[in-house]
């Protein structure tokens, strides 16, 4: 059995340390104790065979201890000296003093605090084990001293037997065994040392020790046997680092002892060394690894907040500036997402190869994760340093990577802080530098920015928009507003697109541009968007079942829900919540949600549509150049940017552009829908054309629930003001004006129109993120893709 002594004046330190002791073996004991002088009064009358002590504590230090232990005598008849008894000294203090300390004062080895516990269990085991050898030696030249005392008759054959049994004892020992005298003779060494130095053992004994170790190990081990002789102690194991007769790196943990003569002088010095290398060269990869990038093997973010925190003190000492650059690629997910992360990897690898070449020696290159990196450029006179390696970064990447015959280029955003100017611990300036390098993509992507004082103002304004939205969540300050959307064939209301309005504490009512982007970036848009999916498919109920006209509710979805929900799930479970059919809802999404065309994305849309819900693609044009997803995506309805209306007058290219939509929509069998609609020569020019349905402020803006229900309940649509406009078409047409407002409706925002034609149900769409179409100049820009 196995005694292991635990000293730590932390209840928590000690229980996982001796828990960590008992799982070493079954017949492990451990002896537990917080107080120093506690721990050394049951060391004076027990016995123990590893010790592990804590360096801080309050009344005695780890060193102190140490030493008093060594000095021990035992006292009780079951009590074995310490002398020799491992220690291993837990430090939080990574200098080289302290260690020094511990080791001077006995300590066998140390470990720094907070402990991995494979490293506690991989030493303590091995430290027993030389223990426990220590022991198997010493009991036997104890039992052979024994024999030699009680049988005076056979002194030289027993002692000749003993040392030829003690001999074979030693060589089987997993550890190299020599001892040396006063004038550094070997005087035995056994089989492993032999064998490691190449020689019979015969060869060795009595000569110097040089022809056992060389020359600079010979001269180490000489200096620390004439301690040994002088004081008469064991000196505690010492990591010795050496080089084979093949010239490998060999690692070992050494440890001296006096050997004595009957008469108790020390007449030679055992040295043990037990092989370490695998140990320390497995503790070095998984040093490399914790601090290095395992795709690229760049440096990563530990490695780099060290790195930081190395220069930060080197600034304080003196006049240094650095330079940290951030740097996101520009389109990595594009290149994932077409042609597979295995490329994404390779390319990752080739922009990591391009920054090492790009930058100096001494800079420091760090990937930080995903598409991310990081260089610390030391030593600059300015910022026109950090400047001309922005341009350089840039121009490396924006060449062309080739991998499997796809040429790669990603390009990259740069984020730029200089020390001590924008920062001076590493959080600080790494989250500016992101900061600007958020700055240099919104400005346009491939580029670069330095850090600006006006930066870390925004960024806290956008903290507390997020506070605010998810209090404002909590709270219900969030509205709908809907706008009407016209059958060109029939004059009449279709539906109602319905746009999210804030009424944010203490503030005037808040449209999506305001805090659209930051709901997305935190993901708050996906309960955000679930509370307007509920309320929009409620308030069409309540409409229906008032005895208005039916109309189809379309609600624009996020990305964020596809990646984060089961948006079939979600949309299946609000109809079932408010009773609305199927039929009424028309889900509205981008071209980006459609274009990522992951399988479940298909499955859970085809199955949604199965049961009467309609799909629209919102702001179809603007987004990306594939059509693919039209024919194989469950499409119903596409909607043509206010963009393209806007300028569909006056720009040959835009009316081209509405006229090539309007043309593909029908021969896809698909509704087409304009929104942005401000004058009645867009309204005339899109009829021309055959769009199906439109919306804009040319009717109406969009009003609450109430006000919608009583434009259900009018009997006529009519422009918002009174105009007489004659715009000729490019067809030879004319357009009629719109006839003129009844006066007892001329204040109203829209004059309501007829129930729902029977030639087809009307479409009323509620966009959770979107704003109404021709926004007017005195309201703030929305985002979205609504009118």
């Amino acid at each position: 059995m196995a005694t292991i002594l635990i000293l730590d004046d932390r209840t928590t330190n000690r229980d996982i340390f001796a828990r960590l002791a008992l799982s070493l073996d079954k017949d492990v004991h451990v002896q537990a104790f917080g107080d120093p002088h506690e721990a050394l009064r049951w060391l004076g009358q027990n016995s123990v065979d590893l010790v592990v002590t804590d360096f801080r504590m309050p009344e005695m230090d780890g060193a102190e201890f140490t030493r008093r232990l060594r000095g021990l005598k035992p006292a009780g008849s079951g009590a074995a000296s310490v002398v020799d008894v491992p220690v291993i000294v837990i430090t939080a203090y990574n200098d080289r003093a302290y260690r020094m300390r511990a080791l001077e004062a006995g300590a066998t080895d140390f470990l720094l605090s907070p402990v991995d516990h494979y490293e506690f269990l991989t030493r303590a085991r091995n430290l027993l084990r030389m223990r426990w050898q220590q022991q198997v030696i010493e009991r036997r030249a104890e039992s052979l001293e024994q024999e030699l005392e009680h049988t005076a008759r056979s002194h030289e054959e027993l002692l000749r037997d003993s040392r030829a049994a003690l001999a074979q004892v030693i060589d089987t020992v997993p550890a190299m065994i020599s001892a040396a005298d006063r004038q550094g003779r070997c005087v035995f060494v056994n089989a492993a040392q032999a064998s490691f130095v190449g020689q019979p053992p015969d060869t060795l004994v009595g000569h110097d020790i040089e022809r056992l170790f060389g020359h600079e190990r010979a001269l180490r081990s000489r200096a620390l046997d004439q301690l040994v002789f002088e004081t008469g102690m064991a000196l505690p194991g010492r990591e010795e680092e050496t080089t084979s007769p093949e010239g490998l790196p060999r690692i070992f943990v050494t440890t001296k002892a006096p050997l004595h003569n009957a008469r108790g002088e020390v007449v030679s010095v055992l040295t043990t060394s037990l092989e370490i290398t695998d140990r320390k060269l497995a503790e070095r990869r998984l040093g490399h690894m914790a601090h290095h990038d395992a795709l690229t093997g760049l440096p990563n973010r530990a490695f780099l907040r060290d790195r930081l925190r190395r220069e930060l003190a080197r600034g304080r000492r003196g006049d240094h500036v650095f330079a940290l650059l951030f740097l996101d690629l520009d389109r990595f997910k594009a290149v994932n997402d077409a042609l597979g992360h295995h490329l994404g990897d390779e390319l990752l690898r080739a922009v990591a190869q391009r920054l090492k070449a790009t930058v100096r020696e001494d800079d420091i290159v760090a990937r930080l994760g995903g598409d991310e990196f990081a260089i610390v450029q030391t030593g600059i006179n300015g910022a026109e340093e950090a400047d001309a390696l922005a341009g350089r970064v840039i121009a490396a990447l924006s060449e062309p990577v080739v991998c499997e015959g796809h040429s790669l280029s990603a390009g990259a955003s740069i984020g730029i802080t200089l020390y001590p100017r924008d920062g001076t611990d590493p959080d600080e300036l790494l989250r500016n530098a992101d900061l600007a390098m958020y700055r240099a993509k919104a400005e346009g992507r491939n580029a670069w920015r330095f850090f600006a004082a006006a930066m870390d103002a925004r960024a806290r304004e956008a903290m507390q928009i997020e506070a605010d939205l998810r209090a404002g969540l909590a709270r219900g300050e969030f509205v709908l507003h809907y706008q009407p959307q016209i059958d060109l064939r029939t004059n009449r209301i279709t539906g109602a697109e319905a746009l999210l309005r804030w009424r944010r504490s203490g503030q005037r009512l808040s449209t999506p541009g305001t805090f659209l982007a930051i709901a997305e970036e935190t993901g708050l848009i996906v309960p955000i968007n679930e509370w307007v999916l509920l309320e929009a498919c409620r308030q069409a109920a309540a409409w229906r079942e008032a005895g208005l006209p039916p109309v189809c509710m379309g609600v624009n979805l996020s990305p964020v829900q596809f990646r984060r929900q089961d948006v079939q799930a979600l949309v299946m479970r609000v109809l079932e919540e408010t009773g609305l059919p199927p039929d009424l809802l028309d889900l509205e999404l981008t071209e980006g949600i459609l274009m990522d065309q992951a399988p479940e994305t298909v499955a859970g849309l085809q199955a949604l549509r199965a049961l009467g819900i309609r799909i629209s693609v919102d702001d179809f044009g603007t987004g990306y150049s594939s059509l693919n997803y039209v024919k194989s995506f469950p499409v119903d309805r596409l909607k043509i940017d206010q963009s393209f209306v806007r300028g569909m007058t006056s720009e040959p290219n835009d009316a081209a552009i509405v006229r090539t939509i309007v043309e593909l929509g029908h021969m896809l069998r698909l509704q087409v829908i304009a929104e942005g609609v401000e004058t009645e020569a867009q309204l005339a020019r899109l009829k021309s054309e055959g769009c199906d349905e439109v919306q804009g402020f040319y009717f109406s803006e969009a009003v609450p629930a109430e006000a919608f229900a009583q434009l259900l309940r009018q009997p006529q649509a009519r422009p918002r003001v009174e105009r007489e406009v004659v715009v000729p078409l490019d067809r030879g047409t004319e357009e009629p004006p719109p006839p003129v407002l009844p006066p007892e409706l001329s204040g109203s925002p829209l004059l309501p129109l007829p129930a729902a034609p029977p030639s087809g149900k009307p479409a009323a769409r509620v966009i959770g993120n979107a704003t109404e179409s021709n926004p007017p100049a005195t309201r703030p820009a929305a985002a979205g893709s609504g009118d």
